[in-house]
């Protein structure tokens, strides 16, 4: 008589949904520290940064591109967490994560249109205009 081995039992992240307890557990701290982040390094890192540069525009552009850089590092991150609460199933933790993303593009959004209504050039030659 043969015996068979036991069927090992391999656990994969999708097999099962997250329990809703440890999917809030981790959700709730992402969203919070994630948009206190957003808030703290908008108040501190950058408006510290272009108050400290004293009118110096090449100081003041250098601080917000580094602020740039810092919420497109946080994006990034925050849309890696949400492809792994996806992958491991935890409907909580993929909202908010997508809910911080979404607040991420915001401010990049708001930076940006500050960029582009701090930097206006002005208007090049019209070729054939009476100025040129």
């Amino acid at each position: 008589m043969t015996t068979s081995l036991p069927v090992r039992n391999q656990w994969r992240p999708w097999s099962s949904r997250t329990r809703r307890g440890v999917d809030l557990a981790f959700a709730l701290p992402l969203f919070v520290m994630g948009t206190a982040w957003l808030a703290l390094d908008w108040m501190f890192g950058h408006g510290l940064e272009i108050w400290a540069t004293q009118g110096d525009q090449v100081q003041a552009d250098a601080a917000t591109l580094a602020h740039i850089h810092r919420v497109w590092v946080l994006l990034v991150a925050v849309l890696v967490l949400a492809v792994l609460a996806g992958l491991f199933r935890a409907p909580w933790a993929v909202g908010a994560s997508l809910l911080l993303a979404l607040l991420a593009v915001q401010v990049l959004m708001v930076i940006q249109y500050q960029w582009d209504t701090g930097h206006v050039t002005a208007p090049a030659c019209v070729p054939f205009s009476a100025n040129c």
